[in-house]
């Protein structure tokens, strides 16, 4: 028993103490907290920062709204002085004495967690105000020796954010009594430096971010922790979970970034599911009630596939009498393409405003008089900004950009098979594209949501109302170093307006201008190598995808396979190309082996080499012949090398047919590119040895056999009309 008692009476101790620790560290009630902030106008920042106190259950009060701000530009010099002297006239009407107030920036700051949370780190700090912290020192480094040196952690006193007591508060700001312009961050550290001022007060500093995370000077520490369905940042430097994320000085666009995460719930299955609240669905609207959207199209270089992008613009599906459009055409190039889309559809319009070329405007000078048709049209309520090279594959695109009901929105686009997009995710200090953490992610599809980015280009959505106020000004893409689309983005930025980005749908890509050849009638044929999936769309026929799984190959004659390859367009281009050439030859181009001779047999033709088409020819062959070669001929394999490959053309009174004979190949590809009995009578090809004949080839259809030694043929005759096909000679 005696043995026994030291350990009875040690165990009451403990308890007591627990009992003790308890009673000290009784939870602050959160109805106690008050958030105090400084907002004379109210900007997209400070929109996200009561978002994000709704969030997480935060009562939120406003000083200085409406007001005129006069607390200086901290960017440039110390200020923020007019803070100080309306947060002590708020204090003075305030009597609770057991009353928490945080004090904090609101336009670069969101809450990353709630009330109790922050309470409870804000008891364990031991004092009865604490100020967040900052690895640089400002607005005076003069004042560096005289600060508190600590054991762990950031050494700098920052004014974005401080939490206390009401009475310490209180006293602490009593004796400010500088100017609106006056630095209320060298008031607060001198008071801090102070050692008995700092006492009086029972003022620290939150060294270790447990509370307040400043950003500026730190942005290496800070990451995101994805866990438990929510995003947190955390710093790694000191394993903590900052409650408050202030993207203080030149990291406000960091706050951006982390803004798209904080507090929004998030799930790796479907992305970020809390992207944005104010949706404006246009579902069950009239025609007449969509908002007035201005089209702004903007051509300013050669580009392919111009006529594929009208067609598109057509597909849009948005009321075409709620749609006016502005044009601008830089390129004499496409000046035929514009005026055919205008003529045709110009009329099913509200409006149309076009400057062509002769007018001789630059760039930034379009995009603002473009800005001007929607700002001076008090009925405009959107701009949609949509560059020549945009390739708008989605044509609900228009409707889920104004359904998202933001300031300016972009609809995300990529270049096949790179990580270029039409947006920035973070900025260099410079001002220039820097990679943000969740770039690549987001345009490859890992992260989906809406996304705040500082800068957009291409094709985007700007509010007419917008327009009007606070991008009133007329030459927002005017700058003497930036050009335009920076200019653009820059003064967004220094307004405090926000630009978004999507990715929650697939909307298109953008393409390639590099290389565009302008010399020839059809220019597009030349794309295939700059943009692959652009040409193929544009020039392979819409079944080639499905030749093997649904058996499309026909087999009209023994060793003779026949399959779809060439689209009507593909067809009409390559042989308007020859006839824009003209120089028509026949008579010994071709080679052709005959039991183990040569025989000349002449054709009226043009060689894919006589107008530059030769790799371009090749590639198509290398990726879309060979390898259904290689299926249909089991064990051959083939790097469609060529000698000869030509467009052939057959007519009555010039060369109607041609006489039998052997391909110098190893397998030959014809295929025809006009119709029998539409645009010529006849024609047709026959294989002697199996006395087989097709004699109504498919437009766009190719014709292939062996070339040597088994399968004789020849051309039947043309008896009306003009027939055109391409040849090509393949070897190993």
């Amino acid at each position: 028993m005696r043995a026994s008692s030291p350990l009875l009476f040690f165990g009451i101790c403990l308890n007591a103490l627990f009992l003790l620790a308890s009673c000290e560290e009784q939870q602050i009630p959160q109805d106690k907290l008050l958030v105090v902030t400084v907002a004379t106008k109210e900007t997209d920042g400070f929109r996200r920062f009561l978002r994000s106190a709704k969030h997480f259950n935060y009562t939120v009060k406003v000083l200085g709204r409406g007001q005129k701000w006069k607390g200086g530009d901290y960017m440039s010099a110390p200020g923020g002085g007019q803070k100080v002297k309306l947060l002590k006239a708020a204090l003075e009407k305030m009597k609770d004495k057991e009353k928490i107030i945080l004090f904090i920036d609101s336009y670069d700051v969101v809450f990353a967690s709630g009330p109790k949370e922050l309470l409870k780190k804000f008891q364990q700090a031991r004092h009865k105000v604490v100020f967040s912290s900052e690895t640089l020192i400002w607005p005076d480094r003069h004042l560096e020796d005289k600060y508190p040196h600590v054991r762990e952690g950031n050494r700098f006193l920052g004014s974005g954010g401080f939490i206390g007591y009401l009475p310490n508060i209180k006293e602490m700001v009593t004796g400010w009594d500088g100017e609106n312009h006056e630095s209320d961050q060298l008031f607060f550290t001198k008071l801090y430096i102070n050692p008995e001022k700092r006492k009086a007060v029972n003022m620290t500093i939150d060294s270790k971010c447990r509370l307040f995370q400043n950003l500026h000077g730190a942005l290496d520490e800070v990451v995101l922790k994805f866990e438990d369905g929510r995003v947190r940042a955390r710093n790694v430097l000191y394993d903590t979970l900052p409650v408050i994320i202030h993207g203080n000085g030149p990291t406000k666009l960091q706050i951006n970034y982390l803004g798209n995460y904080i507090p929004k719930v998030w799930t790796f299955e479907t992305g970020c599911t809390v992207c944005h609240e104010d949706l404006r669905p246009l579902t069950g609207l009239k025609e007449s009630e969509y908002p007035l959207v201005v089209i702004g199209i903007f051509i300013q270089q050669p580009t392919p596939f111009v006529t594929v992008f009208f067609e598109r613009l057509l597909k849009l599906r948005y009321p075409k009498n709620r749609l006016k459009l502005f044009i601008y055409n830089q390129e004499p190039h496409h000046e035929q393409q514009v005026s055919s889309f205008l003529h045709d559809y110009g009329n099913l319009y509200q409006d149309v405003k076009f400057i062509g070329p002769e007018e001789e405007m630059d760039s930034a000078t379009s995009r603002n008089v473009g800005f001007d048709m929607c700002r001076q049209d008090k009925d405009c309520e959107y701009f949609f900004n949509l560059d020549i090279e945009v390739v708008l594959k989605n044509e609900d695109t228009l409707k889920i950009v104004v359904e998202q009901n933001l300031p300016i929105v972009a609809p995300m686009i990529t270049r096949v098979g790179r990580l270029w997009s039409n947006f920035w995710g973070a900025l260099s200090a410079e001002g220039y594209y820097a990679r943000s953490e969740d770039y690549v992610d987001i345009v490859q599809g890992r992260r989906l949501g809406v996304w705040n980015v500082p800068y957009v280009s291409s094709v985007f959505l700007v509010k007419g109302s917008l327009l009007r106020s606070e991008l009133s000004e007329h030459d927002l893409f005017t700058s003497d170093v930036l050009d335009p689309d920076m200019a653009f983005c820059d003064k967004v930025r220094s307004k405090g307006v926000f630009m978004y980005a999507t990715n929650m749908h697939t909307f298109g890509r953008i393409l390639s201008t590099e290389n565009y050849e302008t010399q020839h009638l059809h220019n597009d044929l030349w794309q295939i190598f700059e943009n692959t999936l652009d040409w193929e769309e544009r020039y392979i026929h819409e079944n080639y995808t499905r030749i093997m799984k649904d058996k499309l190959i026909e087999t009209p004659c023994p060793d003779v396979y026949w399959f779809p390859i060439f689209s009507d367009i593909a067809c009409n281009h390559l042989v308007e190309e020859m006839e824009h050439f003209g120089q028509w030859s026949g008579g010994g181009n071709k080679d052709t082996r005959i039991q183990g001779g040569y025989e000349n047999v002449p054709t009226i033709d043009i060689h894919m080499n006589q107008v530059g088409y030769e790799k371009e020819w090749h590639k198509l062959l290398l990726d879309y012949v060979a390898p259904i070669t290689e299926k249909m001929y089991p064990g051959y394999y083939t790097k469609a090398q060529f000698d000869l490959a030509f467009v052939v053309r057959y007519k009555p009174d010039e060369q109607p047919s041609l006489r039998p004979h052997h391909d110098a190949s190893t397998f030959t590809i014809n295929i025809a590119l006009n119709e029998v009995g539409h645009d010529y009578q006849g024609g047709g090809c026959r294989f002697l040895r199996y006395n087989c004949s097709i004699q109504a080839p498919r437009k766009g259809w190719a014709l292939m056999h062996p070339g040597r030694l088994t399968h004789y043929h020849e051309g039947l005759p043309t008896t009306a009309g003009v027939r055109y096909i391409a040849v090509s000679f393949v070897d190993p």
